[in-house]
C-alpha cells in the first residue's frame, strides 16, 4: 500500500515512487525513535538511580560513621587494656628525693623492709640474750673471784696438818680408812680451787689484753686526728723512734717502760715534751744579739 493508501496497481509511477522512497526512510526513522525510546528509559533509570543515590550515600555514610565509632571504640578498648597492663606506678621519696616505683617494687620493698625488720629486731633479741648470759658469767664470775681463795684458804689450813697414816691404820684400822678418804676428798676440792682460780686469772688476762688492744686501735685513730702528719708512716716511724729517745735519755724511762706505754694521751704527753726540748735546744743555739745603747 501507498502512504495515500492505494493499491499499487492503481498509483502512478510518481506515487510509486515516493512510496518506494518513504520506504527508504521509514526504517530510519524507526530506528531513531527506537533510539530515542531507549535513550528515554536510560535516562529514567538514571533519573531514578540518582534518587534512590542519596539514600545509598546516607546508608554508606552511616555505615562509615558506624564503622568510624567501632573503631574509636575498638582504639578507646585498646587503650584501656595498654593502661590496664601498664604497671601502677607510686611516688616514694628515697634520700629526699621523689622516685616513681611500682606496686610490685613498692610491695617486695615493704616485703624486704619487713623481713630485715623481722631479722633486725631477731638479732637484738639475741644481742640481748647474750648479753645476759654475759653479765650472769660476770656475775658468777666476780662471785668465784671472791669465794674461791676463801675457800682455798680454808682447805688448806685443814690440810696443813697431815696425820700419821701408819699409826693410825695400826690404832684404828676403820677410823684411818675414813680419814683417808676425807683427806683425799678435800685435797681434790683445793686442786679444783687452784685449776679454777687459774682459770679465771687467765680469762681475765684474755680480757684484759682485748680492752688493751681496743684501746690502742682507738688511740692509733685519735693520734691520726690530732696529729695528721703522722698519716704518712716514715713520718710517724721517725718521730716516735725520737720520742723514745728522748724520754730514755732525758726522762729516764726504761726500754720496757716505753714498749707498756699504749695510753695515747700519754704518747701526747711525751710528744710535747720532746717538741719543747726541740724548741728549747735551738733557741740555745740562735747568737745573741746585743743590746741598743744610747751611749
Amino acid at each position: 500500500m501507498s502512504n495515500n493508501g492505494k493499491p499499487t496497481a492503481l498509483q502512478t509511477d510518481s506515487e510509486i515512487a515516493a512510496t518506494m522512497f518513504e520506504s527508504f526512510l521509514t526504517p530510519e526513522e524507526d530506528k531513531v525513535e527506537e533510539a530515542v525510546a531507549e535513550t528515554e528509559e536510560a535516562v529514567e533509570e538514571v533519573l531514578e538511580e540518582e534518587l534512590e543515590a542519596p539514600e545509598t550515600l546516607e546508608e554508606d555514610v552511616e555505615d562509615e560513621e558506624e564503622f568510624d565509632e567501632e573503631d574509636e571504640l575498638d582504639e578507646e578498648q585498646t587503650d584501656v587494656e595498654e593502661e590496664a597492663l601498664q604497671p601502677q606506678t607510686f611516688t616514694v621519696k628515697v634520700d629526699g628525693q621523689e622516685v616513681e616505683v611500682t606496686q610490685d617494687e613498692l610491695i617486695n620493698g615493704y616485703s624486704r623492709q619487713q623481713d630485715y625488720t623481722r631479722k633486725t629486731q631477731e638479732l637484738s633479741q639475741q644481742r640481748k640474750t647474750i648479753e645476759q648470759q654475759q653479765a650472769e658469767l660476770a656475775q658468777r664470775d666476780a662471785i668465784y673471784s671472791q669465794l674461791l681463795p676463801k675457800m682455798e684458804a680454808q682447805l688448806k689450813g685443814e690440810l696443813a696438818n697431815e696425820p700419821d697414816w701408819n699409826a693410825l691404820y695400826e690404832d684404828d684400822p676403820v677410823g684411818y680408812v675414813r680419814e683417808k678418804q676425807l683427806w683425799d676428798e678435800k685435797k681434790e676440792k683445793l686442786s679444783a680451787v687452784s685449776a679454777e682460780q687459774q682459770r679465771l686469772q687467765q680469762e681475765a688476762l684474755v680480757k684484759q689484753q682485748q680492752q688493751i688492744q681496743q684501746f690502742v686501735e682507738y688511740g692509733n685513730q685519735k693520734l691520726l686526728e690530732i696529729i695528721p702528719e703522722w698519716q704518712n708512716p716514715e713520718v710517724a716511724a721517725k718521730e716516735k723512734a725520737a720520742i723514745s729517745e728522748y724520754a730514755m735519755r732525758e726522762l729516764e724511762y726504761t726500754p720496757e717502760e716505753i714498749q707498756q706505754v699504749y695510753d695515747y694521751r700519754a704518747l701526747l704527753g711525751l710528744r710535747n715534751a720532746w717538741l719543747n726540748s726541740k724548741t728549747v735546744e735551738a733557741t740555745k743555739k740562735k747568737p745573741t744579739q746585743k743590746a741598743l745603747s744610747l751611749f
